[in-house]
Parts: structure tokens; C-alpha cells; sequence
């Protein structure tokens, strides 16, 4: 699968890293709807973070399809909503 993190890149994730954002991904969505702003960034903050630990860059110079696009790190609670809502971007 490939992920773009908007404004960093595109990263390569194996099927079992999906399984594990997608719990993230969950909790973002509960933290958004019930406006709990802290706890919603440091949930975005794991999910970036997981993905550039654990998977692999791709390089500028290679153009792909993103299966998945996640926003930045610095989105809003109200930018949030339109985003994490219903099964937010990894879908289930």
C-alpha cells in the first residue's frame, strides 16, 4: 500500500503497519467527534510517526498512486472533521 502524508512524502507500508494504522485512524476518528482536540494531535502525531518509522520512503523522483492520503500533522480539529469522519482515511 501507498501512503502520502500531505506536505512528507510517500511511504510503502505492508499490510500488517495498515492493520495497525487503522486502529490509529479509529481512535482519530472517536477523538474528532467528540472534540477532544489534545488527544486527536497526539493520535495524528503516532500515525505519521508509524508510518515514517516503519515504512519505506519513496523517493521524490518516483511517481506513484497513493492508496491512501493522510493530512499533516498540523491539521485543526475543524479541518479534522471533514477528514476523520464515518472510517476516516484508512478504510475498514
Amino acid at each position: 500500500m501507498i501512503i502520502r502524508i500531505m506536505g512528507g512524502g510517500q511511504y510503502r507500508a505492508p499490510e500488517t503497519l495498515c492493520d495497525e494504522l487503522n486502529q490509529i485512524d479509529n481512535r482519530i476518528v472517536t477523538l474528532v467527534t467528540e472534540e477532544k482536540a489534545d488527544e486527536f494531535r497526539k493520535e495524528l502525531a503516532k500515525l505519521i510517526s508509524e508510518i515514517k518509522e516503519k515504512g519505506e520512503a519513496i523517493g521524490a523522483e518516483e511517481i506513484m498512486k497513493s492508496d491512501i492520503i493522510v493530512p499533516p500533522e498540523d491539521l485543526s480539529l475543524e479541518e479534522a472533521k471533514t477528514v476523520f469522519n464515518g472510517s476516516g482515511v484508512f478504510k475498514d
